[in-house]
């Protein structure tokens, strides 16, 4: 078994474009686990579901959409992160120093998502199956972090085919398919200022939403008598609330980028 760890931006979508053109061959079908409608950036579902998914589909490429699951039934990060009960804060804050914390949001949220996948579809230690991962050669030193599953092993086709960003966003073009957004869920503590200033700017309902987790967590964190944690490096030297520390961004002359660990490939910095 071959498949694409799809995570709905530009690499990722790259491989989805060479393997309908055989260059990256023999792939069955592209996973996108979907940690929740509440949790990615409705920009990222938008083009996986109205864009990716039918393009594929009439080239003969499945792309599955999984969901992440919780005692049998689907869960979203968010509502774990929220939940009545949960102490858990699952993405990866900041503490007061700024420093970054402990997360579980991929290993919980994406990998596991799709390894469910992969044992229920016929994959095993004697018969792995090889995930597609895109990491493009600008960010080389993220290809090897963390360690193959049993049933997986995990290869790099844009690396073997020298390709970095800008390569994948022009196969995209040549494919006549937009260029998609750089994708993550929209509340992602590694944006950066720009991106969290735009995301108030140009997507309010969404600020508000981030703004709101912060101040759950930050809340849990009081009346558990534990330590302050933050979704903004800045958040943590300020110490208030998000939305006294982001300003709207007006418009600016380069695109913005959530980073080197934005979830492009769908392991989401692995």
């Amino acid at each position: 078994m071959k498949i694409i760890s799809y995570g709905g931006g530009v690499q990722s979508t790259a491989m989805i474009v060479l393997a309908v053109q055989g260059l990256i061959p023999d792939v069955e079908a592209a996973l996108f686990a979907n940690v929740g409608d509440d949790s990615e950036h409705p920009d990222t579902l938008e083009y996986v579901r109205n864009i990716a998914v039918p393009w594929a589909a009439e080239r003969g490429l499945p792309i599955h959409e999984l969901s992440p699951m919780r005692k049998g039934q689907e869960t979203t990060l968010f509502r774990e992160i929220t939940q009545e009960g949960s102490r858990r804060d699952l993405i990866p804050v900041f503490g007061e120093q700024g420093n970054p914390m402990g997360r579980a949001c991929t290993a919980d949220f994406k990998i596991k998502t799709l390894h469910r996948w992969l044992r229920e579809n016929g994959a095993t230690k004697t018969n792995p199956a090889y995930v597609q991962l895109g990491i493009s050669t600008d960010e080389i030193e993220r290809a090897g972090r963390g360690k193959d599953a049993s049933m997986e092993r995990r290869q790099y086709p844009l690396l073997d085919l020298g390709m970095n960003r800008t390569d994948c966003m022009e196969v995209i073009r040549q494919a006549g398919l937009p260029v998609p957004p750089k994708s993550s869920c929209f509340f992602c503590p590694f944006h950066s200022e720009l991106v969290w200033s735009e995301l108030r700017r140009d997507r309010p309902d969404l600020f508000d939403q981030a703004q709101y987790l912060k101040d759950f967590i930050q809340q849990r964190k009081r009346d558990s008598g534990m330590r302050q944690v933050y979704i903004t490096r800045k958040g943590s030297q300020q110490g208030t609330r998000l939305s006294e520390t982001i300003y709207a961004q007006g418009d600016t002359l380069f695109g913005s980028e959530i980073g080197a660990d934005g979830c492009d490939s769908g392991y989401c910095w692995t």
